[in-house]
């Protein structure tokens, strides 16, 4: 069987994002949930996720974009202020600290994995206070993880996008394994997040092409009363798979097992 960590991004955005990400990771549809700690849900959340200690990964979701307060900035500032080094190394990295406190605060331990929100972790600078936050909170033999956008495969109907991500997060998994810390040497689950996509389709063709101890993104949420999350109709479209037969059956077909990382 191949390994495969599934993890479903946003966790505490919204409360329908996280009761949707509980209840796949309840029924074994998720291996691994990272979550973004800065927002006003993320303490309520928290408690939802106390059942499935030991059973899934749980890992910070680092946020620069979302706009849970004024720091946030959108990803296209991000994306050309790492590459001319116009940030300040010393805030991102304290910026990282207080998320991973506050994951810590409410989970008691710290977390399993950390990756990026629309994958700003792995941007030039910001991967050098990701690597200086983890050297001051992890003090024992056992470390984070990392998401390593680099290694991006399978981009579906985004390949634009997953080209633009490649160039801009280059280097990334070397740069994690130099701070001796692992990544999973595949990474899946990029498109274009549209509700028109075929994602059943796209799923076949990750599974079928993914090796043993990948790692897959995915946006899993219920369907919400409200239009501020842009890609809403999307979340309820892959929880809808997520939580059906034709899913289990695709692994099956591809002798793929859900499992967390180090399992």
């Amino acid at each position: 069987m191949k390994r495969l960590t599934l993890c479903a991004d946003d966790f505490a955005q919204s409360p329908a994002i996280s009761a949707g990400i509980v209840e796949l990771a309840a029924a074994g549809r998720l291996s691994a949930t990272s979550v973004m700690t800065q927002s006003p849900h993320w303490r309520e959340g928290a408690r939802l996720l106390v059942p499935l200690e030991g059973k899934i990964d749980v890992g910070l979701h680092f946020n620069l974009t979302h706009p849970f307060d004024a720091s946030a900035r959108p990803v296209n500032h991000w994306l050309l202020a790492s590459q001319f080094r116009l940030l300040s190394r010393a805030d991102l990295r304290d910026a990282l600290l207080r998320q991973i406190d506050a994951f810590a605060a409410e989970m008691g331990r710290l977390p399993d994995f950390i990756d990026g929100h629309q994958h700003v972790h792995a941007l030039p600078v910001v991967r050098d206070a990701l690597t200086d936050a983890v050297a001051l909170r992890w003090t024992g033999d056992v470390r984070p993880y990392l998401r390593a956008p680099d290694l991006t495969r399978l981009p579906g109907d985004a390949g634009l996008k997953a080209a633009i991500l490649r160039v801009a997060c280059r280097g990334f998994a070397g740069h994690a394994k130099r701070a001796g810390l692992a990544t999973p040497g595949w990474f899946g689950g990029l498109y274009s997040l549209q509700c028109r996509a075929d994602y059943a389709g796209l799923m076949r063709t990750w599974l079928a092409g993914c090796p043993d101890r990948s790692l897959m993104m995915c946006h899993p949420g219920l369907p919400a009363s409200d239009d501020s999350d842009p890609i809403g109709p999307t979340r309820a479209v892959e929880y809808r798979y997520l939580a059906g037969a034709e899913f289990l059956e695709a692994c099956r077909q591809q002798g793929v097992s859900l499992a967390r990382f180090e399992e």
